[in-house]
């Protein structure tokens, strides 16, 4: 007599390890293409950091980013204070590490909120169509006719100071451009023959939607996305530099060289250093966003 080893466990088992296989194949693949790209790989490099940065502030950073020490006040770059001390003898390059926190939290949380939103209102006003696609897409004109900064200080200055404010104040302007190109994306794809197919079949359209228009939408909302988030940044930072963003004393990049512009022509480094760091990191992104565009979109080869 033959005893079979071909339990359902065992084939349930096969399964999982060939689909962890395949999907270790995918990001390995995916790691490679990133890395053939010289300044996709510095972007993703330089967002790692920040990432690993914001992580591990409180062991990275030598000083605590607010306590004063008014006897060291606007010291030069030297070895106990790398990138100097501002006016209130705070070591910048602490509050430089801690800032990062700061900004991460912005960016992720717009992201995270924008991404949604706008692919919800463009898939559905592209699939639907007729009136629901007017009224989406002159709502949407309406806050893609102002400057996102403008838009941005308006509703900050309704909603009052603040950084959780600032983050509502930016998803408001930013998911419009998201929302536009999801339904650029969802008209191209309603009248394709598999979606055709799959409503002869009676699936539903919120179905279709979800299980094969969303679906192909992603990686042009994702891509999208990533190089809003350069634009996030900026837009933190100014709000930061006109006194609505995060409030003293927190180390935002762009308080700091509000908080440091009256030092700047005798001491360069109060602002020059978290400038760069906004510089770099906005950089860091678009390269990265540049780099996901020719992996992600098909018709970019």
């Amino acid at each position: 007599m033959t005893i079979s080893l071909d339990t359902p466990l065992a084939s349930q088992t096969r399964e999982r390890l060939a689909r962890c296989r395949r999907t270790g194949a995918r990001i390995g693949h995916f790691l490679w293409q990133m890395a053939r790209n010289p300044l996709t790989a510095i972007g993703g490099g330089i967002i790692l950091l920040l990432l690993i940065v914001a992580l591990f502030a409180p062991w990275i950073a030598p000083y605590h980013p607010l306590i004063q020490d008014l006897n060291n006040a606007l010291t030069p770059p030297n070895t106990q204070h790398w990138f100097g001390t501002d006016e209130f003898g705070r070591d910048i390059f602490s509050r430089l590490v801690w800032g990062a926190r700061i900004t991460l939290y912005i960016v992720l949380l717009v992201s995270i909120t924008v991404g949604p939103l706008g692919l919800l209102l463009g898939v559905t006003a592209g699939y639907f169509g007729g009136k629901v696609d007017s009224v989406l897409m002159r709502v949407t004109d309406i806050f893609i006719s102002f400057p996102s900064l403008v838009l941005a200080l308006a509703f900050v200055a309704a909603l009052g100071p603040g950084l959780e404010h600032v983050v509502i104040a930016i998803t408001l302007t930013a998911w419009p451009p998201i929302a536009r190109l999801a339904r650029a994306e969802a008209l191209s794809l309603r009248q394709a023959d598999f979606v055709s197919a799959v409503r002869l079949q009676g699936a539903s359209s919120l179905r279709i939607l979800w299980k094969h228009i969303v679906p192909l939408c992603l990686p042009s909302v994702i891509i999208r996305i990533t190089m809003n988030m350069a634009g996030i940044i900026l837009t933190a930072a100014g709000l930061g530099f006109l006194g609505l963003g995060a409030q003293p004393p927190d180390p935002e990049w762009g308080a700091m060289i509000a908080s440091g512009r009256t030092y700047m022509l005798e001491c360069w480094w109060v602002v020059t250093v978290p400038g760069l760091a906004i510089l770099i990191n906005s950089l860091a992104f678009n390269f990265l966003g540049d780099g996901l565009r020719d992996i992600l979109d098909p018709r970019s080869e």
